[in-house]
């Protein structure tokens, strides 16, 4: 009796359900698949910042607010007469910053704090100009010979204050494991232009701890990243043999890498002379730690390092020439945000299939 129930049903079922319908159903499943796939292909190298900023001049120009057509970075007089200052907004070894208002717009304008240090402003001010791009905090203008220099405004601040920005109800939509991604994401983006810049290979020593590395970078208003202090920025030249040392000081902790620790041991007391060079793969090196404070604890973060895995082991070697390039850091991230956002637009594929 059972057995012919059974049979029943499976005749039953092979009625209402035609061979030929069923095909057509897989193929729409497949094909709903691959336009997906090929949606969040292109979505996942669109949604870090744009190829082309539209906000870019030509050098020694610049573009701000509702202003349409770009204006010549400002000159000491122009800084002097048009520019003022509000109040202090930050203080570092460097430079000190103060929230200035030019021609009702908000603005950045940034003082030398420490005469002794002038080298190290000139330096990011040399930077600052040779490396404007969507990557960096736009320059507005310069006064050398009175160590200032003027740049955008933005008033997110840096990436210090990111878990206490989404926390604020303004910004809970955003705190979310996909936009958390997105900005580290950005962050690996950033460290593969100054590793392929315009000037070289470029190092990013201010990098010793978390909260120093957090200091450097900007949050924008549309939720980005941008490099705003570039003060500390040598140029490796492996060809050459140009490496670099991040300052004459012994580095300590497990936040920098393992070549930038004194090798010789505590019953050698340190003597820079003899400490080793090294080249920019101590930025690798840093990657993980500085995106595990991006992802924070949200929901799905977890499944996004779990993903991770495999990348950040690699730029945990330490071997310096083991680990992998920025490049490959950005491409490994870029499609590991693909086949997430895949499988959460999407979650039932498998069981359909």
């Amino acid at each position: 009796m059972d057995k012919k129930l059974h049979y029943v049903k499976k005749e039953l079922l092979r009625r209402e359900i035609p061979p030929v319908l069923l095909v057509l159903l897989l193929l729409a499943v497949l094909l709903l698949n691959f336009l997906l796939y090929m949606h969040l292909n292109n979505f996942s190298f669109t949604t870090g910042q744009p190829d082309v900023d539209s906000n870019l001049c030509p050098f020694g120009y610049f573009r701000l607010g509702p202003l349409k057509n770009c204006s010549p970075w400002l000159s000491c007089e122009a800084i002097n007469t048009e520019v003022r200052k509000l109040k202090c907004v930050g203080e570092g070894a460097v430079k000190k910053v103060f929230l200035s208002e030019w021609k009702e717009n908000k603005v950045s304008l940034s003082q030398l704090a420490n005469s002794e240090l002038k080298e190290d402003f000139l330096h990011g001010l040399k930077m600052l100009k040779s490396l404007q791009s969507k990557y960096v905090v736009r320059l507005l203008g310069y006064c050398e010979k009175q160590f200032t220099i003027l740049t955008q405004y933005h008033p997110l601040g840096s990436l210090k204050s990111l878990n206490e920005m989404l926390d604020l109800p303004k910004y809970k939509g955003f705190n979310t494991w996909h936009r958390r991604f997105m900005l580290a994401i950005d962050y690996v983006s950033i460290i593969h232009y100054l590793h392929n810049s315009p000037l070289g290979t470029l190092v990013m020593c201010d990098s010793n701890g978390l909260d120093k590395v957090l200091s450097q970078y900007l949050l924008t208003s549309d939720f980005h990243v941008l490099v705003n202090d570039l003060d500390a920025l040598p140029l490796v030249n492996k060809s050459a043999g140009r490496l670099v040392k991040c300052g004459h000081r012994e580095l300590q902790g497990e936040f920098v890498a393992p070549e930038q620790l004194w090798p010789y041991g505590e019953e050698v007391p340190f003597e820079d002379d003899l400490m080793p060079p090294y080249d920019e793969k101590t930025d690798i090196w840093k990657i993980p730690d500085v995106s595990n404070f991006f992802l924070g604890h949200v929901e799905g973060s977890d499944i996004v390092r779990f993903h991770l895995f495999d990348i950040h082991a690699a730029c945990k070697k330490k071997n310096p020439a083991e680990r992998p390039s920025a490049q490959m850091v950005m491409d490994t991230y870029r499609k590991i945000l693909t086949l997430l956002l895949r499988e959460s637009a999407m979650p039932g594929t498998r069981e359909m299939l």
